[in-house]
């Protein structure tokens, strides 16, 4: 249906034109064609890549959730084996106390059997007792036998307990040498998943890697089309530039413009700082430690990351102007454009954004793309697009950083009133 409609074209370039005219269409529709075809194969790729990265990144979740299990359950395991060898230790000192009873009770009844022996033998005893008497003396109840039943009695409950002790010790014994199998076994399946994990992990990386360069052919692709075809796109207002985004994105108009009103009045604040301005406060809050290390790094490396956008925008980067420091909390400046994107951040959405309003390199500064931006990175949340308040409360969160209640409650105002900034 496409080369139908150039077909007419051209036909009618023709006959208003003439045959020069004609020429430079048919060469431009060739071209059209051409970028066409490439668009449509590099979209295809990039579908398959991030398919195939979207399942990497799946397998790796599952990996980290496995091996979050597995290390709970070797600690557990580390656990058991610690409570097993404790209880196999007090088994081992009941044991031994009572063996300590069993030898001092053979002892004792040693020493009685000694005794009833040397009575029996004294001849001042025996003679004291006709052989009848004695008969009777070592027969009574009360006596020899008695005491040798009552002594051989309580050895032998003591020898129970005994067995009962090293049965239950063995019992121990045998469960913590299972605890152990076990636990060889998660060590060597931790092992085995933390393999899984770098080797998944690494591929992600490389596919992620592929994907990026697939967007990046995309957007340069799409913005040649928009170049030859006319379709590049460029807000005059706010409101032409939020109805674009709206109809690219789905992001709802009145939580664009909620955010916008409060992140910049609706463009009117997109900064008032150069770059080294910036650099100035920062390097003076670092030093004086209320920036810490971290911090101090993540804005040198988005202040080159700065240079870079500007360099690829032939912009003059020191005086090009940004957000000013913080005065109220701890941070930095360095928000560029009507969306206030850090440069990071920006990159991150850059292709994207060019894929949608035709201009490559997009530029923060530019109101179309600065809006695009913004709407993209709302979109991300689940339920935005819906309009569902809870979600647009989220993504409000999560593109201050954090949940500000009075930031958030003047976004979820103005989502509901915008039409009151245009009236």
């Amino acid at each position: 249906m496409k080369q139908v409609f150039r077909i007419l074209a051209l036909f009618l370039a023709l006959v208003i034109s003439g045959t020069s005219a004609v020429t430079a269409l048919v060469a431009q529709a060739q071209d059209v064609d051409s970028i066409e075809k490439d668009y449509e194969r590099a979209q295809k790729k990039l579908q398959q890549a991030q398919a195939q990265a979207d399942a990497l990144s799946g397998q790796l979740n599952r990996i980290n959730a496995s091996l979050a299990v597995t290390q709970q359950a070797i600690v557990a395991t580390k656990t058991r084996i610690a409570q097993a060898t404790n209880e196999i230790e007090k088994k081992q000192a009941e044991v031994e106390l009572i063996q300590n009873r069993i030898d001092e009770n053979r002892l004792i009844l040693a020493g009685l059997v000694r005794e009833m022996q040397s009575e029996s033998e004294d001849p001042a005893f025996t003679a004291l007792l006709s052989a009848d008497d004695v008969t009777r003396a070592l027969n009574d109840p009360d006596r020899v036998m008695t005491v040798g039943e009552r002594m051989s009695a309580a050895l032998s409950d003591i020898h129970s307990s005994q067995d009962q002790a090293l049965q239950a010790q063995s019992d121990l014994e045998a469960l913590k040498q299972a605890h152990e199998a076990t636990l060889g076994s998660k060590l060597v399946q931790k092992q085995e998943l933390a393999s899984d994990q770098q080797s998944t992990a690494a591929d992600l990386e490389d596919q992620q890697k592929v994907v990026d360069r697939l967007r990046k052919e995309v957007a340069e692709l799409q913005s040649d089309l928009s170049t030859l075809t006319g379709n590049s796109y460029d807000a005059s207002d706010i409101k032409d530039a939020v109805e674009y985004a709206n109809k690219k994105t789905g992001v709802p108009k009145g939580f664009l413009v909620g955010v916008l009103k409060m992140e910049t009045n609706l463009g009117a604040n997109v900064g008032g700082c150069t770059y080294a301005q910036v650099e100035s406060g920062a390097q003076a809050s670092y030093k004086a430690g209320k920036l810490g290390k971290t911090a101090w790094a993540t804005f040198q490396r988005r202040r080159d990351l700065f240079k870079k956008i500007c360099d690829d925008l032939d912009i003059d980067y020191k005086k090009q102007k940004v957000s000013c420091n913080p005065k109220g909390y701890t941070g930095t400046g360095g928000a560029m454009g009507v969306a206030q994107f850090m440069p990071d951040t920006w990159n991150a959405y850059k292709s994207q954004v060019s894929s949608a309003t035709g201009h490559n390199p997009p530029s923060p500064w530019n109101l179309t793309d600065g809006v695009m931006a913004m709407a993209l990175k709302l979109a991300k949340t689940p339920g935005v697009t819906s309009g569902k308040t809870s979600a647009m409360k989220s993504a409000a969160c999560s593109y201050l950083g954090t949940c500000y209640a009075p930031y958030i409650n003047g976004i979820l105002y103005w989502a509901d009133h915008y039409k009151q900034l245009f009236d």
